[in-house]
């Protein structure tokens, strides 16, 4: 698992000034001084490259933009106020009545609320897929389709897509594909395996300490002078951002179609924040996934019923080996068979920090179908693999053996 070791350097080294403060610039205003009404023309014409407002956009916030734009290769990145803030601004930054999106994965329940309740109440229809029922997800393009959205990692039934030959389905179609990589960053690099968008819950692993809120949505950069999907009548709206911004075209679209109406703006102390969490995420995440398979395949071997790719057992293991070799993330789940087996794990075990964040430096856990998924009919919760007595964990970087300690315990 080699490929954080490249992280290491570039995070501590962008993050950290070499002049005056060493830590990251905090900016905490609203607002910014124009000086003179020419500047202000400029500013708001896009000639003068100086904060218009904060809700637009914040010094701070514009440093965190750029470090995680370069994490994945993408021309820009637009921070936001949560991870469903991230996936609204991205979704709805494409998408108009009458549109169409086809949504793969587990899905985490505030996405599948997002696309089934709400966007459905905006004329936005969303058809949902299991990852592994390619022929299906062809089958449901049509001329309205505007999305193909991905979960690198099913959040919380652990199952594992095919990335690569999903998004040859979208980009053969000319279908944006945005991938959440919430759970994966480092791990999988969404753009590099052909998405237009890739969205985070900066909140989860990358601030790593439950300290700061916060999303963001890194864009790819538009081919201007070749074939490029943007191009094409179905996503005409954008076209006027491409006169006007080039190969940045996304970022524009994403700011002036959503986050200037919307104003899911990044706060900037949480960016400051994030950023300091970013300084430690690839180490972090380093040591979580080998920390992970250790306590996945002690617990599976001691009888409990673990749910991870990295088991033999599990239906995508194969694909684990080969697409997902720097892991998948903090997550697996153990289902207790029923509610009451569930709870008593949950108020038996003393070091698991019950909660429904994931992704922090402190083994977290939460039963599901009481708390995220309660409000959900029982043939959604079948389809997103939520049973009874299904608990999902998040480990932390506490000692692997400690971890199964105290959960076997709590089990008997």
């Amino acid at each position: 698992m080699n490929n954080f070791e490249k992280y290491y350097t570039q995070f501590v080294q962008e993050i950290g000034n070499k002049e005056a403060s060493v830590s990251p610039t905090l900016t905490n205003s609203a607002s910014f001084a124009y000086g003179t009404p020419e500047i202000a023309e400029g500013i708001f014409d896009g000639s003068v490259k100086k904060p218009l407002y904060s809700r637009m956009g914040n010094p701070t916030t514009a440093k965190l933009e750029s470090i995680l734009a370069k994490m994945d290769g993408g021309i820009g990145a637009v921070a936001t106020s949560s991870g469903m803030a991230a996936t609204t601004l991205a979704t709805m930054s494409i998408v108009s009545s009458g549109d169409e999106i086809i949504s793969i994965g587990g899905l985490f329940g505030g996405t599948y609320a997002l696309f089934d309740e709400t966007l459905s109440r905006f004329g936005i229809k969303t058809h949902f897929f299991d990852v592994d029922d390619l022929q299906s997800i062809q089958n449901a393009i049509t001329d309205k389709t505007k999305i193909i959205f991905l979960e690198s990692v099913g959040n919380p039934n652990m199952r594992l897509p095919n990335i690569s030959a999903i998004a040859k389905i979208a980009n053969d179609a000319q279908i944006v594909l945005i991938i959440d990589n919430t759970i994966t960053p480092l791990s999988i690099s969404p753009l590099a395996l052909g998405a237009d968008i890739a969205v985070y819950s900066t909140t989860k692993v990358i601030t790593g300490n439950s300290s700061a809120l916060g999303g963001c949505a890194v864009f790819r950069a538009i081919n201007v002078d070749g074939k490029d999907k943007f191009k094409s009548h179905r996503y005409s709206d954008i076209h006027k951002f491409m006169e006007s911004a080039g190969a940045m075209a996304l970022i524009p679209n994403a700011k002036k179609r959503v986050m200037r109406d919307f104003g899911m703006s990044a706060n900037a102390h949480a960016s400051y924040q994030t950023m300091l969490g970013l300084e430690t995420l690839p180490l972090r995440m380093q040591r979580i996934v080998k920390s992970v398979e250790i306590v996945a395949k002690e617990l599976d071997a001691k009888g409990l019923n673990i749910n991870h790719p990295s088991l033999e057992k599990h239906p995508h293991h194969q694909r684990y080996k080969t697409d997902f070799s720097n892991g998948c993330g903090t997550l697996f789940t153990i289902d207790m068979q029923s509610k009451e087996k569930a709870f008593e794990f949950l108020n038996k075990t003393h070091l698991a920090t019950i909660t429904a964040n994931i992704g922090d430096s402190r083994t977290l856990a939460l039963h599901m179908a009481s708390t995220i998924y309660r409000d959900f009919d029982t043939q959604t919760k079948d389809f997103l693999g939520i049973t009874e007595g299904l608990i999902r964990v998040s480990i932390g970087l506490e000692n692997p053996q400690d971890i199964i300690k105290d959960f076997l315990k709590a089990a008997q």
